[in-house]
Protein backbone atom coordinates (compact mmCIF):
# COMPACT_ATOMS: atom_id res chain seq x y z
CA UNK A 1 0.00 0.00 0.00
CA UNK A 2 0.98 3.44 -0.86
CA UNK A 3 0.77 6.73 1.42
CA UNK A 4 -2.27 7.88 -0.90
CA UNK A 5 -5.00 5.13 0.64
CA UNK A 6 -4.77 2.57 -2.42
CA UNK A 7 -2.24 -0.04 -4.26
CA UNK A 8 0.80 1.29 -5.64
CA UNK A 9 -0.99 1.60 -9.07
CA UNK A 10 -4.06 2.80 -7.95
CA UNK A 11 -5.03 6.47 -9.78
CA UNK A 12 -7.25 8.93 -7.97
CA UNK A 13 -9.43 11.07 -10.35
CA UNK A 14 -10.94 14.56 -8.83
CA UNK A 15 -14.02 16.20 -10.24
CA UNK A 16 -15.42 19.03 -9.32
CA UNK A 17 -18.37 19.84 -12.44
CA UNK A 18 -20.53 16.80 -13.90
CA UNK A 19 -17.92 14.33 -13.15
CA UNK A 20 -19.24 14.47 -10.17
CA UNK A 21 -22.74 13.08 -10.60
CA UNK A 22 -21.60 11.08 -13.64
CA UNK A 23 -18.32 9.50 -13.29
CA UNK A 24 -18.75 7.04 -16.45
CA UNK A 25 -16.42 4.65 -15.45
CA UNK A 26 -16.01 2.47 -13.00
CA UNK A 27 -14.06 3.45 -9.51
CA UNK A 28 -13.06 1.18 -6.57
CA UNK A 29 -13.77 3.85 -3.80
CA UNK A 30 -15.94 7.75 -3.77
CA UNK A 31 -14.67 10.43 -1.25
CA UNK A 32 -15.76 13.96 -0.94
CA UNK A 33 -12.82 15.96 -1.71
CA UNK A 34 -11.59 19.63 -1.49
CA UNK A 35 -8.80 20.98 -3.33
CA UNK A 36 -7.35 24.39 -1.68
CA UNK A 37 -6.34 27.00 -3.56
CA UNK A 38 -8.86 26.57 -6.13
CA UNK A 39 -12.18 28.22 -6.86
CA UNK A 40 -15.07 26.51 -9.42
CA UNK A 41 -16.40 28.87 -11.78
CA UNK A 42 -18.31 28.70 -15.18
CA UNK A 43 -16.30 30.34 -16.75
CA UNK A 44 -15.70 27.87 -19.62
CA UNK A 45 -17.60 27.91 -23.03
CA UNK A 46 -19.23 24.50 -23.97
CA UNK A 47 -19.93 23.95 -27.94
CA UNK A 48 -19.59 20.00 -27.90
CA UNK A 49 -21.61 19.10 -24.52
CA UNK A 50 -23.62 22.18 -23.25
CA UNK A 51 -23.42 24.57 -26.05
CA UNK A 52 -23.35 24.75 -29.82
CA UNK A 53 -20.17 26.74 -31.88
CA UNK A 54 -22.96 29.55 -32.77
CA UNK A 55 -23.89 29.39 -28.79
CA UNK A 56 -21.39 28.07 -26.21
CA UNK A 57 -22.62 26.59 -23.23
CA UNK A 58 -20.62 27.78 -19.88
CA UNK A 59 -19.35 24.61 -18.01
CA UNK A 60 -17.06 24.69 -14.85
CA UNK A 61 -13.24 24.97 -14.21
CA UNK A 62 -10.78 25.80 -11.53
CA UNK A 63 -8.98 28.90 -11.36
CA UNK A 64 -6.18 29.45 -9.18
CA UNK A 65 -7.76 31.64 -5.75
CA UNK A 66 -5.58 31.79 -2.90
CA UNK A 67 -7.21 30.95 0.42
CA UNK A 68 -10.46 29.41 -1.82
CA UNK A 69 -11.91 25.37 -1.66
CA UNK A 70 -13.42 24.04 -4.43
CA UNK A 71 -15.35 20.73 -3.04
CA UNK A 72 -15.94 18.07 -5.22
CA UNK A 73 -16.08 14.10 -5.75
CA UNK A 74 -12.39 11.81 -5.55
CA UNK A 75 -12.49 8.47 -7.08
CA UNK A 76 -9.98 5.48 -7.03
CA UNK A 77 -10.04 3.53 -10.03
CA UNK A 78 -8.01 0.62 -9.99
CA UNK A 79 -4.26 0.39 -12.05
CA UNK A 80 -6.00 -2.06 -14.20
CA UNK A 81 -8.41 -0.06 -15.68
CA UNK A 82 -6.39 3.47 -15.41
CA UNK A 83 -5.21 3.58 -19.37
CA UNK A 84 -8.50 3.17 -20.35
CA UNK A 85 -10.37 5.38 -18.12
CA UNK A 86 -8.39 8.40 -18.65
CA UNK A 87 -8.22 7.61 -22.23
CA UNK A 88 -11.67 8.15 -22.28
CA UNK A 89 -11.43 11.08 -19.98
CA UNK A 90 -9.10 12.98 -22.30
CA UNK A 91 -12.05 12.54 -24.97
CA UNK A 92 -14.74 13.88 -22.63
CA UNK A 93 -12.46 16.72 -21.18
CA UNK A 94 -10.89 18.05 -24.32
CA UNK A 95 -12.41 21.37 -25.38
CA UNK A 96 -9.80 23.73 -23.75
CA UNK A 97 -9.17 21.33 -20.89
CA UNK A 98 -5.63 19.90 -19.92
CA UNK A 99 -4.87 17.30 -17.54
CA UNK A 100 -3.30 18.32 -14.15
CA UNK A 101 -2.31 16.61 -10.93
CA UNK A 102 -3.39 18.21 -8.40
CA UNK A 103 -3.34 17.42 -4.36
CA UNK A 104 -6.85 16.69 -2.79
CA UNK A 105 -8.14 16.37 0.57
CA UNK A 106 -10.06 13.66 1.31
CA UNK A 107 -12.98 13.44 3.76
CA UNK A 108 -10.78 11.24 6.17
CA UNK A 109 -8.22 14.00 6.11
CA UNK A 110 -5.80 11.97 3.73
CA UNK A 111 -3.85 14.02 0.81
CA UNK A 112 -3.72 12.07 -2.20
CA UNK A 113 -2.50 13.31 -5.70
CA UNK A 114 -5.81 13.30 -8.19
CA UNK A 115 -5.92 13.85 -12.15
CA UNK A 116 -8.06 16.61 -12.63
CA UNK A 117 -8.82 18.23 -15.96
CA UNK A 118 -8.55 22.41 -15.52
CA UNK A 119 -9.33 24.81 -18.45
CA UNK A 120 -7.09 27.52 -17.77
CA UNK A 121 -7.34 30.91 -19.16
CA UNK A 122 -4.80 30.73 -22.37
CA UNK A 123 -7.24 28.08 -24.05
CA UNK A 124 -9.54 29.49 -26.71
CA UNK A 125 -12.72 28.61 -25.16
CA UNK A 126 -12.22 30.27 -21.75
CA UNK A 127 -15.05 33.23 -21.33
CA UNK A 128 -13.46 34.42 -18.03
CA UNK A 129 -14.73 36.52 -15.27
CA UNK A 130 -17.98 37.27 -16.64
CA UNK A 131 -20.91 38.75 -14.36
CA UNK A 132 -23.62 36.52 -13.00
CA UNK A 133 -25.94 37.61 -14.81
CA UNK A 134 -24.16 37.30 -17.83
CA UNK A 135 -23.43 33.87 -17.49
CA UNK A 136 -26.71 33.28 -16.24
CA UNK A 137 -28.54 34.54 -19.42
CA UNK A 138 -26.15 31.98 -21.18
CA UNK A 139 -26.73 29.35 -18.85
CA UNK A 140 -30.69 29.88 -19.07
CA UNK A 141 -30.39 29.24 -23.13
CA UNK A 142 -27.51 26.98 -23.91
CA UNK A 143 -28.40 23.22 -25.30
CA UNK A 144 -26.10 21.13 -26.61
CA UNK A 145 -25.62 17.62 -27.91
CA UNK A 146 -25.20 16.76 -23.87
CA UNK A 147 -28.51 18.39 -22.78
CA UNK A 148 -29.59 21.96 -21.84
CA UNK A 149 -26.92 24.12 -20.13
CA UNK A 150 -29.60 24.68 -17.13
CA UNK A 151 -29.72 21.00 -16.21
CA UNK A 152 -26.11 20.79 -15.95
CA UNK A 153 -25.88 24.06 -13.60
CA UNK A 154 -28.83 22.41 -11.75
CA UNK A 155 -27.06 19.10 -11.56
CA UNK A 156 -24.25 20.38 -10.16
CA UNK A 157 -25.82 22.58 -7.73
CA UNK A 158 -28.21 19.22 -6.36
CA UNK A 159 -24.36 17.45 -7.11
CA UNK A 160 -22.65 19.62 -4.05
CA UNK A 161 -25.56 20.17 -2.30
CA UNK A 162 -25.72 16.31 -1.73
CA UNK A 163 -22.19 16.18 -0.73
CA UNK A 164 -22.36 19.52 2.21
CA UNK A 165 -20.83 22.01 -0.21
CA UNK A 166 -23.16 24.50 -1.84
CA UNK A 167 -20.84 27.05 -4.30
CA UNK A 168 -21.58 30.59 -3.88
CA UNK A 169 -20.46 31.58 -7.68
CA UNK A 170 -22.86 28.62 -8.59
CA UNK A 171 -25.81 29.67 -6.35
CA UNK A 172 -25.31 33.30 -7.55
CA UNK A 173 -25.88 31.94 -11.30
CA UNK A 174 -29.10 30.11 -10.61
CA UNK A 175 -30.30 32.82 -8.90
CA UNK A 176 -29.77 35.28 -11.72
CA UNK A 177 -31.87 32.63 -13.45
CA UNK A 178 -34.91 32.58 -11.63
Amino acid sequence: MSGDGGTIRDRWIFGYGSLIWRPGFAFVERRRAIAHGWARRLWQKSTDHRGTPDAPGRVATLVPEPGAVAVGAAFRIAADDAIAIIAELDVREQQGYEPLALDVELDDARVVSALTYVAHAHNPYFAGGEPADAIAAVVRTAIGPSGANLEYARRLAEALAEIGAPDPHLDEILRAIA
